[in-house]
Order: C-alpha cells, then sequence, then structure tokens
C-alpha cells in the first residue's frame, strides 16, 4: 500500500505540472516558428510601411538575422507568459467541468476561464514582452537612441539598472488587456470550433485542427490587434531631449492614435498578426 502512494503521488505532481510544461514547450516551439512574422508585425506598427517593403528592407540593410532578433526574449516570453496562460486555462476549465458534472462547458464559461488564464499569463510575461519588444524596435530608433540590448537577460538587467525593476512591467496594463482580449478570443473559440468540426460536422483530426485553427486565430486578432498596437507604442517609446514621453499612458496612446488615424489605425497590420498567431493556436 505505502509503494503505491509513493507512485501515484509523482504522477499526481505530473497531472498538476502538465499542462504547464505543454503549454510553455508548445509556445517556445511555435515561437521558432512565427518570430520572422512576428518582427515584421511589430515594424509595420512603427510605421515602416507594409509587410512586403518591412520584409525586404530588413534583408537588404540588416540581413536574414534580423528576422531572429528578440528571440532569446521571445523564447522567455514563452517559458513565462504561455506556460502560465495555458496552464492556468486548463486547470480553471478542469475545475468547471468537474462542477458541470462533466458536461461541456458553454461558450461564456469558456471565455470567462480564458480572461482570467490571460490576465495570469500576462503579468508572468510582461517583463519578457518588454525585452522582446524593444529588442525588435532598436534598429527602428535614431543610431543615438538605440539601446543595443544583447540578448533578454542583458535586456532585463539593464532596464532595472537603467529605469528601475518596476519599468519591467511598463505597458504591463495593456499587455494585460490583450492577453485577456486575445485569450477570449482564441482559446474559447478553439474549444468551440473543435466541438463544432469534430462532434457536429464529423470532421477527421487534421482539417478539425485547421479549421479551428484559422477560426480562432481571426477571433483572437480581431478581439486583441487594438490593444497590442497601444502595447507596442508604450513599450518602445523613448524620452525626447526634454524628458518629456509621446504618452502619458495607454489611454493617451489610444485616444492620440484614434485622432490622428481613426479606427482602423489600431488594426495596422491585421493579415500578418493572423498569420502570427495562427501557429501558436496549432500547437495548443
Amino acid at each position: 500500500m505505502g509503494e503505491q502512494q509513493k507512485q501515484a503521488q509523482p504522477l499526481g505532481v505530473w497531472h498538476t505540472i502538465k499542462p504547464f510544461a505543454n503549454g510553455g514547450a508548445s509556445g517556445m516551439l511555435a515561437t521558432c516558428v512565427i518570430q520572422p512574422i512576428d518582427m515584421i508585425k511589430v515594424r509595420i506598427q512603427l510605421g515602416q510601411g507594409s509587410a512586403s517593403s518591412v520584409a525586404s528592407t530588413m534583408l537588404k540593410e540588416e540581413g536574414v538575422r534580423a528576422f531572429y532578433k528578440g528571440l532569446s526574449a521571445g523564447l522567455l516570453r514563452q517559458a513565462t507568459y504561455t506556460t502560465a496562460r495555458l496552464g492556468s486555462f486548463r486547470m480553471l476549465t478542469n475545475k468547471a467541468i468537474e462542477a458541470n458534472e462533466g458536461k461541456p462547458l458553454p461558450l461564456y464559461q469558456k471565455a470567462l476561464c480564458g480572461l482570467t488564464a490571460g490576465a495570469i499569463g500576462a503579468c508572468f510575461g510582461s517583463p519578457a514582452d518588454l525585452a522582446l519588444i524593444r529588442m525588435q524596435a532598436d534598429a527602428t530608433l535614431p543610431a543615438a537612441q538605440r539601446r543595443h540590448y544583447t540578448n533578454a537577460f542583458h535586456a532585463l538587467s539593464r532596464i532595472v539598472a537603467d529605469e528601475g525593476v518596476l519599468a519591467l512591467w511598463k505597458g504591463a496594463g495593456p499587455t494585460v488587456v490583450r492577453a485577456m482580449a486575445l485569450n477570449m478570443g482564441m482559446l474559447a473559440s478553439y474549444d468551440q470550433s473543435l466541438e463544432l468540426f469534430r462532434d457536429n460536422l464529423g470532421f477527421g483530426e487534421i482539417p478539425t485542427v485547421v479549421g479551428a485553427s484559422a477560426i480562432s486565430g481571426f477571433f483572437a486578432s480581431a478581439c486583441s490587434l487594438p490593444f497590442d498596437y497601444v502595447k507596442t507604442q508604450i513599450q518602445k517609446m523613448q524620452p525626447d531631449a526634454e524628458g518629456k514621453y509621446p504618452y502619458t499612458g495607454s489611454l493617451d496612446c489610444a485616444m492620440k492614435t484614434l485622432k490622428a488615424g481613426g479606427p482602423l489605425k489600431f488594426y495596422t497590420g491585421f493579415p500578418v498578426y493572423c498569420v502570427r498567431i495562427a501557429p501558436h493556436v496549432m500547437m495548443y
């Protein structure tokens, strides 16, 4: 009896951490695939041009390696953000299914689980996300203002040394809101689409995953891109000669963007953003 308890304990521990481990590993693998797309997305949001012009300019002026700039920060972000996000989502949905006596969850409950998991993940992943955006945006700054971070840990240590520990969570507000919106759109619609294609329409495994990923990627992009746009602007901004920042906060950034470019400005780079999200959904 004692030996059976010893064997059960490790299994119980693995059962608890498995959603987190799977989430982190899948997120890191997906990042290796989409890092060039993510880099192009950030450059588009910073006003560098269309996807084709950004890609050709980067290739010509910076070389192939430029597309993977910030990869270490991207991997660290997934190791923190996605691990916490997907692990929390699975734990929350499992608890909700138990409370629902094993019945499938309605869409609103999946959405609530997604919102909560997104907020948890963003709180953990915000420092790495800040490092990622700054590394990706560095080449767009004037030469005198470039930070020249060599990797994610160098970026984090420099941020702490130059700006203080709390600066690691600069832009955390829109980061959390973005993650909540993305999770609500991605995870809830993905599970709902799986049920539709698999259970109602009788699709096979591959068509089900591809179809659910496409739908999920669209809704995740539509829900989260405006917040992603604001987050990028806040995280990359530099003070001017007088020490003033272009935006006082997320709301100020949103209002100035709306006034200058209208609502569609928040959806700059929408097709690229959809492509960027799709591999993450498939890995999930």
